[in-house]
């Protein structure tokens, strides 16, 4: 093999190896852009997460070879260049300056400010490599978002409408106040407890068909397969208004996008932010003396006598009738049974609050009054108006928090929805009484107790907290009333197809996957930063080899400028003369000019030779 064979081959292989590696940095991140995300499997996430030590352990090896053998055939096809250069007259700080870049190191001579910025640069760069090189390879934990979308029943039109009918003639009735939805006492209970204690501070979490709700269901079910609660099988009568629990189906899908060819990592934790069709109420409460269009009568007649009781048996029954009205002749009567003591009396530890629901459209006016224990409360009226909502949920930690973003009040068309809300809510008023406390009236004197330090007595008490609290009890009520429906309508057997085109309303959001590796959402300009040296250094090997190559053509040798003793050699064997180490010494020896001869007749002789500047004449 000739020796001009040789010496192309050696500086192909230094550009090839420099353009590899350098492939290898923008093929990486090109597919980091191009699919936005790059991770491994779920086996590798995990032993990565686990040991980060180790990890930034082997990272910080590879990216410290591959600076090292970037730097190195850097500092090589420099020598190269810089042996061939010498060919040609060339100053000694120049000189110094090449072999400096040979070294990777950098000269500081202010007199020569271009080659001392040089250096200097060269060497910033090639100190950077091993950290660029790390920065790129690193796998860092990140938040994958996918987006997903499906859909849910739609409850706002008059497809739903006429579904609900027909469950109503199914089911017999008109007015959902039957105990075979003891469903909707126990849940209506809980979800009104739920909302109304979390105004004041109190916990608010609400467990409805194996879900947890934060605070209040805000009328929606869920829309994520892990959040969907009870996996059990609905009966044949178990579906619709008829349900009591179980399976709830759920149609939201993720759809990657670009990143089809890829596997959706099952991730260390999942978050989703879905937007849905939901329901609440604007409730508000006040004292009917300052409303003159409601009015709430009441008396009441001793139905049962037994004057022979002890202390553990009834003493009496008073039947309670209580009329509201809305004016214009419109009214509603609603029966209590209390108890009485030996004295004829309710007992002063016993509590009662009746409450009238009356409805035509919207609003829903529900009128109470709180005696004996429950006195705090005075005549009052709710209006409750039923509002569907665009719902933003977020899933996280099994927990479901919801909150609305833009209301639709009802129309004409949800007249038998707003039925089936009123049904609910008359029943929970109804069922909360028994013969000697309401939970309606305990609830709100628990959360006052709780969450202030005066008395709920009727001098002391704080009327403006007692509405707020009865007001969040009925926005919970209404709410789990839509979440109720939904539910037994989406459960499983409900639709034996899948819910029907006309009854599906679209649900759309985002899952946020936690794993690890490489996202260009917020680093891609760290990594463009990143392969930044690599590129420097490559396109500096590649001018310099490319010199070498073409060079090589007139000029061989085997002078390294470089090593300390080729430099004492040439410059003993060709007697150069220079002067001394002071500073204008120093000085000028910077300025002389020299070249490398060779022997014609022997290669291995070598000499400095002092260039002489021809004066102009």
């Amino acid at each position: 093999m000739s020796r001009s064979f040789a010496h192309f081959l050696r500086h192909t292989t230094i550009i090839s190896i420099q353009v590899i590696i350098l492939a290898f940095a923008y093929g990486f991140l090109g597919a980091i852009l191009y699919y936005g995300s790059i991770y491994p499997s779920e086996r590798v996430s995990i032993l990565w997460k686990n040991h980060p030590e180790e990890l930034t352990m082997v990272v910080t090896l590879i990216a410290t070879v591959l600076s090292v053998t970037t730097s190195t055939l850097f500092t090589i096809s420099v020598k190269e260049a810089l042996r061939h250069r010498m060919s040609r007259p060339i100053s000694l700080v120049h000189l110094s300056a090449g072999v400096a870049l040979s070294k990777g190191t950098a000269i500081l001579r202010p007199e020569y400010i271009q080659l001392t910025t040089l250096t200097l640069f060269v060497f910033g760069v090639l100190r950077l490599l091993t950290a660029g090189w790390t920065t790129l390879l690193t796998p860092t934990p990140f938040s994958l978002p996918i987006n997903m979308q499906g859909y849910e029943l739609d409850i706002t039109g008059t497809a739903f409408a006429a579904e609900l009918l027909q469950e109503y003639e199914n089911q017999g009735f008109t007015d959902i106040r039957d105990d075979a939805f003891e469903v909707l006492d126990i849940g209506g209970m809980l979800s009104g407890i739920s909302a109304a204690g979390q105004t004041y501070g109190l916990p608010g979490t609400f467990n409805f068909n194996g879900v947890k709700y934060n605070i209040s269901t805000q009328g929606i079910v869920p829309a994520i397969e892990e959040y969907s609660g009870s996996h059990a099988i609905p009966g044949p009568n178990g579906t619709r208004l008829g349900f009591s629990g179980g399976n709830v189906t759920v149609n939201t899908r993720p759809t990657p996008g670009k990143r089809t060819s890829l596997p959706l990592p099952q991730g260390f934790s999942r978050n989703y932010s879905m937007l849905q069709q939901g329901l609440t109420a604007n409730v508000s409460c006040w004292p009917i003396s300052n409303n003159t269009q409601y009015a709430l009568n009441m008396n009441s007649t001793v139905v049962y006598v037994n004057a022979a009781a002890d202390n553990d048996s009834i003493a009496g029954l008073d039947l309670w009738s209580i009329v509201g009205n809305c004016g214009a002749n419109t009214s509603v009567k609603q029966e209590y049974v209390t108890m009485l003591n030996a004295s004829g009396d309710m007992a002063s530890s016993s509590g009662f609050l009746p409450s009238v629901l009356l409805t035509n459209f919207v609003p829903i006016a529900i009128l109470s009054q709180g005696f004996n224990k429950y006195r705090f409360l005075n005549a009052s009226v709710c209006e409750v108006t039923p509002w569907f909502t665009t719902v933003r949920a977020n899933y996280s930690n099994d927990l479901i928090s919801s909150e609305y973003i833009s209301p639709t009040p009802f129309g004409p068309e949800n007249i038998l929805l707003l039925s089936f809300i009123a049904g609910v809510a008359k029943f929970q008023s109804i069922s909360s009484q028994g013969l000697m406390s309401s939970t309606i009236g305990d609830t709100l004197y628990s959360i006052y107790s709780s969450t202030t330090t005066t008395s709920i007595s009727d001098s002391l008490g704080n009327q403006t907290q007692v509405y707020n609290e009865l007001e969040e009890y009925w926005r919970g009520v209404v709410e789990f009333s839509a979440t109720f429906l939904r539910s037994g309508f989406m459960a499983e057997g409900s639709y034996s197809s899948g819910i029907p085109a006309n009854l599906q309303s679209t649900v759309n959001g985002t899952v946020y996957i936690s794993t690890i590796g490489w996202t260009s959402s917020w680093r891609s300009a760290t990594y463009l930063l990143a392969i930044v040296p690599s590129t420097i250094i490559t396109i500096l090997t590649f001018a310099c080899a490319l010199y070498s190559i073409f060079k090589n053509m007139s000029y061989r040798t085997t002078f390294d400028a470089s090593n300390t003793l080729h430099v004492i050699m040439a410059s003993a064997t060709g007697d150069l003369k220079l002067g001394d180490f002071s500073h204008k010494g120093i000085v000028a020896n910077e300025g002389v000019e020299v070249q490398l001869e060779e022997s014609k007749d022997n290669d291995d002789v070598k000499k400095f030779v002092k260039v002489v500047q021809m004066m102009p004449v």
